[in-house]
């Protein structure tokens, strides 16, 4: 079926650039672009078109690290640095969701909120508990919602929340065969190299590679957690190393915040295909400092942004991508390397994950729908008329669910 969408179309698919296409067209067969028009090719006169009028569209957000069991806690503990922040808060909530009913009720919720804020694809972690696990991709899939969801592995050191080891190998297996959904997909998910034993590291590693599963986890956010991580495995020169000598740091692997990691680390990620997940709002937040975001880019280090909620306290990505802006304001104060421009940000946040989702960045022909339309005609009244890049540059800063008046996701239109 032929589907036309019509309005100012803003995309972003080379880092740093923004294309506009004013009252342009966008072409879809079967939800699959076939193509960006400024003028409608004369074969597809006859088709019905859904014109947004003067509304731009974007390409909708991709959060490739956020924790969805934290979901209830957002704006809890922010005085608190990593470590104690997830003894004293962290592992009591997700403790919680041994409860199916309790489970259900908020992460239908989550997945409302993902998709009214223009989030359409994600990779996140779940808790332990594997028929809370499947809720939670059940209610993703229902809402519209695409990407990766991770049965999180903690075998140590992780209080109330933590699992045996056989029984976290267990689990694991009975959640992969259960996990039958057409657009929410497995990822593995050690939590952290501090949470897991040598032995189930070993055991996912083994699993990754029989089943060809992605990996995400984390790395270098804080300093005490790098020095633990230094005294758990002291035969590693590094933090990156406990993963890799398990068969988990390679192509596609998500690795969040690599807050402290140096050169040697990001040119380990770089030569790896291992993707760096920049959670700025997270790492102010618990005082882990900020990413040299600059640096990994300048190294070949594919970069994506995460909400890292509840340790980020803002679940929209436009919010995301404003905060990355900001933190590496703050790094340009500190080092003098450039800060994100807009349109870089916005790459990170909408454009570079389509990559990792094996697409191209922006509004390709073949590649499957996802987009936001956004309102911004309720934004405070301009003393001009503003360029297109301008009122881009304000709908990222200023909007909000109002605004958003239609979302596509893997073709289907979700909301509007």
């Amino acid at each position: 079926m032929t589907t036309i969408l019509r309005g100012n179309i803003i995309h972003a698919p080379v880092f740093g650039k923004l294309e506009a296409v004013p009252r342009g067209f966008l072409v879809l067969e079967d939800g699959i672009i076939r193509g960006l028009y400024a003028e409608l090719p004369p074969e597809y006169a006859a088709c019905p078109v859904t014109d947004y009028g003067n509304r731009l569209i974007l390409k909708s957000f991709a959060d490739l690290h956020l924790h969805a069991p934290q979901y209830p806690m957002l704006g809890m503990g922010m005085d608190l640095p990593l470590l104690d922040w997830l003894h004293t808060y962290t592992f009591n909530t997700e403790a919680r969701f041994a409860d199916a009913a309790y489970a259900r009720r908020v992460y239908r919720q989550l997945a409302h909120d993902l998709i009214t804020s223009g989030t359409t694809r994600v990779a996140m972690f779940s808790s332990r508990h594997t028929d809370a696990t499947l809720i939670l991709m059940e209610e993703l899939e229902r809402a519209g919602v695409t990407g990766y969801v991770g049965k999180v592995n903690m075998d140590r050191d992780s209080g109330v929340a933590q699992e045996g080891t056989e029984e976290s190998i267990r689990e694991t297996l009975r959640w992969l065969d259960g996990c039958r959904f057409a657009h929410v997909k497995p990822i593995l998910t050690p939590r952290f190299t501090p949470s897991c034993s040598d032995e189930l590291m070993a055991e996912l590693g083994r699993i990754a590679k029989e089943r060809g599963l992605l990996v995400q986890s984390h790395l270098s956010e804080n300093p005490g957690e790098v020095a633990l991580v230094k005294d758990l495995h002291p035969d590693c020169a590094q933090y990156w190393e406990t993963y890799d000598k398990y068969g988990l740091w390679k192509p596609g692997t998500l690795m969040a915040h690599c807050v402290h990691s140096d050169q040697r680390e990001q040119e380990a990620m770089a030569a790896s295909g291992v993707w760096a997940v920049h959670c700025a709002a997270s790492n102010v937040n618990l005082c882990s400092g900020t990413a040299p975001i600059r640096e990994m880019l300048d190294r070949g280090v594919h970069v994506a942004l995460g909400s890292d909620i509840a340790g980020g306290d803002q679940l929209a990505m436009n919010k995301v991508v404003t905060m990355s802006i900001r933190a590496s304001k703050i790094k340009q104060l500190e080092t003098g390397a450039p800060f994100l421009t807009v349109p870089e940000a916005y790459y990170l946040g909408a454009s570079a994950p389509q990559e990792w989702f094996g697409e191209r960045p922006g509004f390709q022909p073949g590649d499957s729908l996802h987009a936001v339309v956004v309102d911004d005609g309720g934004l405070p009244e301009p003393v001009r008329e503003l360029s297109l890049s301008e009122r881009f540059e304000r709908s990222i800063y200023l909007m909000d669910k109002s605004c958003i008046t239609a979302v596509y996701s893997g073709g289907r239109k979700v909301l509007g």
